[in-house]
């Protein structure tokens, strides 16, 4: 790949270069306009995984459009390599500012800090997560504002895996378990904590005494100043439910940490600061360094950090750690596309305008452009951070909800709005109940943890269910589950009892004996309880169905059947039954579905062939 570069292109310099492909400082030869190139690695070229992550990187960037995150240019492919171009703008990396000035005061970490997350928290609102937040990706201008970089190893929310930089990786990658917005919020409290004291919170001498670091050590909150510890220690926490559930959550408790500690203008004096620090790094700057540099912060738009390519993803190794180069490359700002667009020409550009396109240019290259009229873009679902206020339920009591819920992006607007707004309403409606609830208890403070699960995904149905834990000083039955199953291309919802026609008069009655079948031992859990005269009173009963109408019954679509979960308390006591949760098979009450649903399960019926 030495002899090919993206038509249209001049390379000005090489900015970083590893194993997995180089990044490099470009100028469009049409208009001048600098870029920021990411090419895959030569060897990597004919490696379909490689490809096929380096195609996911660039569709990713395409989601992502903020002022805080690099914008795309186009994804360039060739039979013998591929690019990604981005909009190119100065900057310094954190990694550099830290290597020259050493610790930085609260109020500029602070600043650094959430500038960086504002751009992450764009991302987690798409459902994606970093997994790769560090000093090296995150680039400071000389105005003194930063912006993140780098999202090549990032992957939806739920994606579990190793990669990321050791140092600030979160126990749950440690363990291979599913990455969240929290898994972010880990990395970026670890940069936070080398912001203020100038080292990193866990060190070791070897791999796997830095994973028993980060696993079992206690957080280190006594290193930083007193006001900031709160914050170190929530984004520290070793589970990642203790944690903020994202950057929007994590930037709401830094403002306000800040504000309380280092009063209302903490981050005009921290930005200030930073700029100062950056300014003395001028030369860093790859843009400045060839003489672009006034043209290159213009470009990024006032109020918006610069981020780039930046050389940690296409030089780092299969962990995805890496470093930056110097400045580190970055992309952002107003008017992307136009380098790729004029690249191609007329030609090409008209071919782009209705919409994302691949566009042949020379050499057998495809060029693959998002524009701002394109067609709706598929449906993706994705994990979202909840951040509810926090609520006065009266009586001196409190509740707040921490956890996730499932969101979609894509498809038609209106339809998307209507599904996200049916995967919240079972939890609005448990919240409200709750609340109602808990009046009555009075005095205290209580936590509603919301744990999602997507049951069922096709090109027509999503299922999701929740499972909800209410913690504080309450007694049992408050803890059930709730779901929903939506319908993709309407947005219609459907919970218990609306997923089944009941053209009877026997209603939901014949499911009494197919859920009981399926429990264990194929018996409701019931219980007895002696009289003084010695008789045994049987308590509970055998048609839970008859409560479905109440919402204690909750119920969900499945690959393999309906799932149904419900308290043994609503049978009549609430001590001796915990929950029961079982699957019944479509073979068995398939037949009740709503025929819109059927037609999208995997019901073995001869009506269906």
């Amino acid at each position: 790949m030495a002899g090919w570069r993206v038509p249209g292109y001049s390379e000005l310099r090489v900015l970083g270069e590893g194993a997995q492909g180089r990044v490099v400082l470009a100028r469009h030869d049409a208009t001048g306009r600098p870029a920021a190139i990411k090419y895959l690695g030569e060897s990597l070229s004919g490696d379909a995984e490689f490809r096929e992550r380096f195609r996911g990187e660039a569709e990713l960037l395409s989601r992502l459009r903020n002022p805080f995150v690099a914008q795309l240019f186009g994804l360039v492919e060739r039979p013998d390599g591929a690019a990604i171009v981005m909009e190119a703008v100065d900057g310094a990396s954190l990694k550099a500012v830290l290597a020259e000035r050493g610790p930085l005061r609260p109020e500029a970490a602070l600043a650094v800090l959430k500038g960086s997350l504002l751009g992450l928290a764009a991302a987690h609102d798409l459902g994606i997560v970093h997994r790769d937040y560090k000093p090296a990706n995150v680039i400071v201008r000389g105005d003194g504002l930063s912006k993140l970089i780098d999202f090549g190893i990032a992957v939806d929310a739920g994606a579990a895996g190793r990669s990321g930089t050791p140092v600030y990786m979160a126990p749950e990658q440690w363990r291979d378990e599913p990455a969240s917005p929290a898994t972010d919020v880990y990395a970026a409290a670890c940069v936070f904590f080398e912001c203020v004291t100038g080292r990193r919170p866990y060190t070791a001498e070897d791999h796997v005494g830095l994973m028993g670091r980060h696993l079992t050590a206690p957080v280190p909150v006594e290193d930083v100043p007193e006001p900031l510890r709160p914050l170190i220690g929530r984004g520290l926490a070793k589970n990642p439910w203790d944690r903020p559930m994202g950057a929007a959550a994590f930037v709401a408790e830094l403002e306000a940490v800040a504000a309380d500690a280092y009063g209302a203008g903490w981050e005009g004096h921290g930005v200030r600061t930073l700029a100062g620090t950056a300014a003395a790094l001028s030369m860093l700057f790859p843009l400045t360094a060839m003489g672009l540099g006034s043209g290159g912060a213009a470009g990024a738009g006032a109020g918006a950090a610069g981020a780039g390519a930046g050389a940690a993803g296409a030089a780092g190794g299969a962990g995805g750690a890496g470093a930056a180069g110097a400045g580190g490359a970055s992309a952002g700002g107003a008017g992307a596309g136009q380098g790729v667009l004029g690249a191609l020409g007329a030609k090409g550009a008209a071919a782009v305008a209705g919409g994302a396109a691949a566009v042949a240019v020379g050499g057998g290259a495809a060029v693959y452009v998002a524009t701002a009229d394109e067609a709706p873009k598929p449906i993706v679902t994705r994990l979202a951070a909840l951040s509810e206020p926090q609520r006065a339920i009266g009586n001196g009591a409190t509740l707040r909800v921490q956890g996730q819920l499932v969101r979609v992006t894509g498809g038609e607007p209106g339809v998307a709005r209507k599904i996200n707004a049916a995967l919240r309403a079972p939890l609005e409606q448990r919240w409200t109940k709750t609340v109602n609830g808990l009046k009555d208890i009075g005095r205290g403070a209580y936590t509603d943890v919301v744990k999602p699960q997507i049951l069922l995904r096709n090109d027509r149905l999503l299922s999701v269910w929740y499972t909800v834990s209410l913690q504080g000083d309450r007694g049992t039955g408050w803890d059930q589950s709730q779901a929903v199953t939506v319908d993709l291309g309407t947005g219609a919802a459907y919970t218990a009892p609306g997923l089944f026609r009941v053209p009877t008069e026997q209603g939901l009655q014949p499911l009494d004996g197919k859920i009981k079948a399926h429990l264990p031992d194929g018996v409701y859990c019931w219980s007895g309880q002696s009289t003084p005269g010695g008789t045994v009173v049987e308590r509970g009963t055998d048609n839970p169905s008859k409560f479905v109408n109440e919402g204690s019954v909750t119920m969900a679509l499945t690959p393999k059947g309906v799932r149904v979960a419900f308290y043994g308390a609503i049978l009549g006591y609430a001590s001796a039954c915990g929950l029961q949760d079982t699957v019944v098979p479509y073979g068995e009450v398939g037949e009740m579905l709503k025929p819109a649903l059927l037609k999208a399960v995997p019901y073995p019926s001869p009506a269906r062939s």
